[in-house]
């Protein structure tokens, strides 16, 4: 449906913590991807605060943000592909409900309040007049399936090519989004995960840029960090701080109920990683002449929240579905957790039951990929169409299935 030969197309994923852009060429190449933190933080990381927010009059505000973040968003994918905002011929958009309300500052009690359902369900396509983001072209807002399933769901499950029964897919982030397909339809599910993932609520926490601890490796008695950019540590994105609670947990610095152990407790030298912290401790996990990262307490309870979310909300759906653990044909994670995670780290820190850990594997930023299948696909919009004919909602928040199964999770 899109298919001009000299003009691009930008892919806009709306995340609570992370606003992220990609600028698509005339074949539907990436010329440029980027982010930046969501300038809504500053009001809370959890969605529901800034929908509270909206509801007692603080709306317009939240809006005008959002709004000025995308336009900052634009304007460098504009200016790092080397075109003119005019050279953009569409562009589409993905969020969970609660950005999506913000976004156009519409009423949120319907999120807020029983029964929970969303303010509109079909694609809807913005003028620039509306929502100015410093383009003319319109902005296409992807539909949402229920009042906790949003279009970035959506449209990461159109970035699925290959699709059999069985197969689950994970949307790691604020609000962890999943998806269950049972040769009929796609089973549909969400958990407040927390921004932990996303590095929120984390002490070190940070987005994937320069400076972020991306993994973690345990080399005999030494702590090894990879860091993207190749510089010094900044802190911890998501991928990170997975991957340093499993070789904390892997060499004994963590016990299974997620405490942090005092550095007389662990009998190896690893110990000196250990450091008193308030009142308990903690990881000092980097430190140099400018100061020290640590792996805090807090900062692991809130890991423990976001993963054992994630675990109950699959055991939930897969059990909704009719699936046990070993049936499952394909687990694809997207989200915050970035390009790949070892299985390992994935099996120390327990997010997923063991037999679906060998069917894992990583999609990078599944709504991006999504929305340019759509961007650049002819027949986009029935495409789209279809998909959501298959979408069954399933809400699981609240359950007492859910509830016992985030219980049982929360160990490591």
């Amino acid at each position: 449906m899109k298919t001009s030969s000299t003009k691009r197309h930008i892919a806009l994923d709306l995340g609570t913590t992370t606003l992220a852009g990609r600028l698509l060429g005339p074949a539907g190449d990436v010329l440029v991807e980027t982010q930046i933190v969501n300038p809504q933080r500053k009001h809370g990381t959890d969605i529901l605060m800034r929908l509270q927010q909206a509801h007692d009059g603080g709306g317009e505000e939240l809006q005008s943000l959002l709004i000025s973040g995308l336009r900052s968003l634009a304007a460098e994918l504009v200016d790092k592909a080397d075109c003119v905002p005019d050279d953009i011929a569409s562009v589409a958009a993905a969020c969970n409900p609660g950005m999506s309300c913000l976004l156009r500052n519409l009423p949120v009690s319907s999120l807020l309040f029983p029964p929970h359902k969303p303010p509109y369900k079909e694609l809807t396509r913005i003028s620039a007049n509306e929502i100015d983001l410093g383009l003319s072209s319109p902005l296409e807002l992807f539909p949402l399936a229920s009042g906790f399933v949003g279009g970035d769901l959506i449209a990461c499950l159109l970035a699925v090519q290959d699709i059999r029964p069985g197969t689950l897919l994970i949307d790691v982030g604020t609000n962890a989004e999943l998806a269950l397909w049972d040769g009929e339809c796609w089973w549909v599910t969400s958990a407040a995960a927390g921004p932990a993932f996303e590095g929120g609520n984390i002490g070190t926490g940070m987005i994937m840029a320069d400076g972020a601890v991306t993994d973690v490796q345990l080399t005999g008695d030494r702590l090894q960090l990879t860091v993207a950019g190749g510089g010094q540590p900044r802190g911890l994105c998501g991928s990170g701080l997975a991957a340093l609670v499993a070789v904390a947990r892997q060499a004994g610095l963590i016990d299974a109920t997620g405490r942090i152990l005092a550095a007389d407790e662990v009998e190896t030298n690893l110990n000196r990683y250990l450091v008193e912290h308030e009142n308990s401790w903690a990881i000092r996990f980097h430190r140099d002449a400018t100061g020290e990262l640590l792996l805090t307490q807090d900062d692991l309870r809130n890991f423990q929240l976001a993963k054992g979310a994630v675990r109950a909300g699959t055991q939930v759906l897969l059990e909704r579905g009719g699936f046990a653990p070993g049936d499952v044909s394909q687990v694809l994670v997207t989200g915050a957790l970035g390009k790949a995670l070892p299985v390992e780290v994935l099996k120390r820190v327990a997010l997923l039951p063991e037999p679906m850990l060998d069917k894992t594997s990583f999609i990078a930023n599944g709504v991006l990929a999504g929305l340019q299948a759509y961007l650049t696909a002819t027949d986009g919009q029935q495409r789209l169409a279809d998909l959501l004919n298959t979408i069954q909602p399933f809400p699981l928040s609240g359950t007492p299935a859910f509830e016992r199964h985030f219980l049982e999770a929360l160990e490591l």
